[in-house]
């Protein structure tokens, strides 16, 4: 059974716009990959369709079956990890092997602070009665 990790310097998970994110990549395979490489994305969870970008990839060479490789990332500006009453936006990177397609995915955090933006709901209002000459109860 194959075994691939993400490990982030010093166990952050949370990071503030044009922070550098560094760690190292490890993995165990079961066998000989053609690639591995490193993404860092974001995607939407929730409430109606799902969105997800690839910011910056970084591709392994010559990888091995048992291996461990640093990597560096400079964070963009945005979009921020938010959450919603409907929709959440979550960073990640994600370590995907070819051709078995294994991936192992860590979570984190992009936001002023380091802390995801809170949505708040706007309050309730109570909508005006109109009177429309065309519409009738």
């Amino acid at each position: 059974m194959s075994d691939l990790k993400i490990q982030l310097a010093a166990g952050r998970m949370a990071f503030d716009p044009g922070e550098e994110l560094t760690g190292t990549a490890a993995w165990k395979l079961d066998k000989p990959p053609r690639s591995v490489e490193l993404r860092l994305l974001w995607f939407t969870r929730g409430q109606g369709e799902e969105d997800a970008c690839v910011v910056e990839t970084v591709r392994f060479d010559h990888p091995i079956q048992d291996d461990s490789r640093p990597f560096r990332f400079r964070l963009p500006d945005g979009p921020c990890s938010f959450s919603g009453k409907l929709i959440l936006l979550v960073w990640a990177l994600e370590l995907v092997v070819e051709p078995s397609k294994e991936n192992a995915r860590q979570e984190i955090t992009l936001a002023p602070g380091a802390k995801p933006v809170q949505l708040e709901s706007l309050p309730e209002t109570k909508a005006k009665k109109r009177s429309f000459p065309w519409f009738r109860r």
